[in-house]
């Protein structure tokens, strides 16, 4: 593969990665509304952080000529700080 077919199909990935994320996130956003389980507030958060997190060395380095290495390291913090957040949404009661 060349340089220019790995980015688009790298794009696709990250392009899917944020739509399902979404969807995940959306669906836990719904049920904490419905149920105003902390949780499930904490889950939905959580989700939407990591999903965030995916996203984002993409977008900084491509759109805000922001360094690959600086984009991907806030990328893996977010993802972190969602990995949290999730762990911390099955923690509570």
């Amino acid at each position: 593969m060349t340089g220019t077919e790995l980015a688009l199909v790298l794009a696709v990935v990250k392009t899917l990665v944020l739509v399902v994320g979404g969807v995940i996130t959306y669906f836990a956003l719904k049920a904490y509304r419905r149920t105003r389980q902390p949780a499930l507030g904490y889950l939905a958060g959580g989700f939407g952080i990591v999903t965030l997190g995916f996203v984002l060395a993409g977008v900084l380095h491509e759109i805000l000529g922001v360094e690959l290495v600086m984009g991907v390291l806030l990328e893996s913090l977010l993802v972190l700080v969602g990995f949290f957040v999730i762990a911390y949404s099955l923690y509570v009661q």
